[in-house]
């Protein structure tokens, strides 16, 4: 038995190549029950983690080659092998487990920390067991990588700082307007990044979204998948008055909002005004900024505030790798254990079959004793039992660690006339 991890990710492959050896969920559905027709014999279990930036297979296989799992990827996506070997990188033993464990731990993320990647771990376990391709190993496996990914979440500041420009700007409108449940929330333009803004409002409870654009068509788009209002650039001047937040992404060669627009508006208003310009070049004059209860911001001081923020993170790293490396050791031990568990279930078999037939014969002998005397001497037998296998179980699992352990477990086989 051998434990293995075959993949790719944003930092070995371009996102052309990992588009191409990307699963979707029906896919990894499908991907699996090949295994389970019995078309690769040597691969007894398999895990397929499939994201933006990784595609991973993590497997147990019969012998110690790489080639089952290329072969996989190469069928399953019908990519040639040369086209995407060079990019993949290959871990075995415990190197899977270290590396699995930084990838729920969000330190293996293209923005670290980020907290999807635990989530999607856990999805790739489901979608294993649903197609009976996780077994007792990758199971252990992947439960204890769940466990660690939630330890560095919950014990460190990893991901509790905003790590994308959208999320920063739904940070500092929650900051300034103390909730954004009941806030008005304007889209001028709404590019792909006012977009992930506004998802990441709607994850933070905001309901009230109101849609500008030039064109209706474009809004109702917009406006259908966010369940939004909508009007045109006409009505601009109404919805500033309105909003609470406004975030702004056209592509118009110049400011279209200007100190004399939004004078007004702010000299009436008595509660904040959050404007996010994630435009280049800006929509939103800089002199907006020095309006009363105006709370500005552009795509370059996003920037700013987005490195110190996971200069944060990146400073929780270490606290992060000290909790991996306890996660770590604990599955090599179990790791180490996997060879001589075979013999310790063979061992607790046969003292089980020798007492039950030792037990049988004394009962025989003994008809007129009570059905709680009886009791007490089966108590007893199981006591006797376990007390004479506690000390060879213990050593056979402290021997485990050893290059001997095979040498070690054929003994203990010939001296109590187990099979192997």
């Amino acid at each position: 038995m051998h434990l293995l991890c075959l993949g790719l990710n944003h930092k070995t492959a371009s996102v052309s190549l990992r588009e191409k050896l990307s699963f979707s969920e029906e896919e990894i559905r499908a991907g699996l029950a090949r295994l389970a027709c019995g078309e690769e014999k040597s691969i007894s279990e398999m895990v397929l983690l499939s994201t933006c930036n990784r595609t991973e297979l993590y497997a147990v296989v019969s012998s110690l080659s790489f080639s089952p799992l290329e072969r996989f990827l190469e069928d399953t996506r019908g990519v040639p092998r040369a086209d995407f070997g060079a990019h993949l990188y290959r871990y075995e033993g415990k190197e899977v487990a270290a590396h699995l464990f930084r990838v729920a731990a969000g330190l293996d993320s293209l923005v670290i920390g980020e907290p999807q990647i635990l989530g999607q771990v856990t999805r790739a376990l489901e979608l294993a067991r649903g197609q009976n391709a996780a077994g007792a190993i990758l199971s252990r496996l992947f439960e204890q990588a769940i466990h660690a990914g939630k330890r560095a979440r919950t014990e460190t500041r990893i991901s509790r700082n905003p790590g994308s420009v959208s999320s920063l700007a739904a940070k500092l409108a929650e900051n300034a307007l103390g909730s954004v449940e009941d806030a008005q929330i304007v889209i001028l333009g709404a590019g792909e990044m006012a977009e992930l803004a506004v998802e990441t409002l709607r994850k933070r409870g905001a309901q009230k979204i109101l849609v500008v654009n030039r064109t209706l068509d474009r809004a109702r788009s917009l406006a259908a998948r966010w369940g939004a209002d909508i009007a045109t650039f006409e009505q601009i001047e109404r919805a500033l008055f309105t909003a609470d937040i406004f975030i702004s992404a056209t592509g118009a060669p110049h400011t279209l909002v200007s100190p004399r627009l939004l004078a007004p508006i702010a000299r009436s208003r008595t509660r904040a005004l959050v404007m996010i310009d994630i435009a280049v070049p800006r929509d939103i004059d800089p002199a907006c900024s020095d309006l009363p209860n105006i709370y500005l911001y552009d795509i370059d001081s996003l920037n700013t505030q987005l490195h110190e923020s996971l200069s944060l993170r990146e400073k929780e790293a270490p606290l992060v790798e000290a909790i991996l490396s306890e996660e770590e050791k604990s599955f090599a031990e179990y790791l180490q254990t996997l060879q001589v568990r075979p013999l310790i279930a063979d061992l607790s078999a046969y003292a089980e079959r020798v007492r039950q037939r030792e037990l049988e014969k004394t009962l025989r002998r003994l008809p007129d004793l009570s059905e709680e005397e009886r009791r007490k001497i089966e108590k007893m037998t199981q006591a006797l039992v376990k007390k004479l296998l506690a000390p060879p179980i213990q050593r056979l699992r402290a021997e485990a660690a050893h290059p001997h352990a095979p040498e070690y477990a054929a003994v203990a086989r010939t001296l109590f006339g187990l099979e192997s």
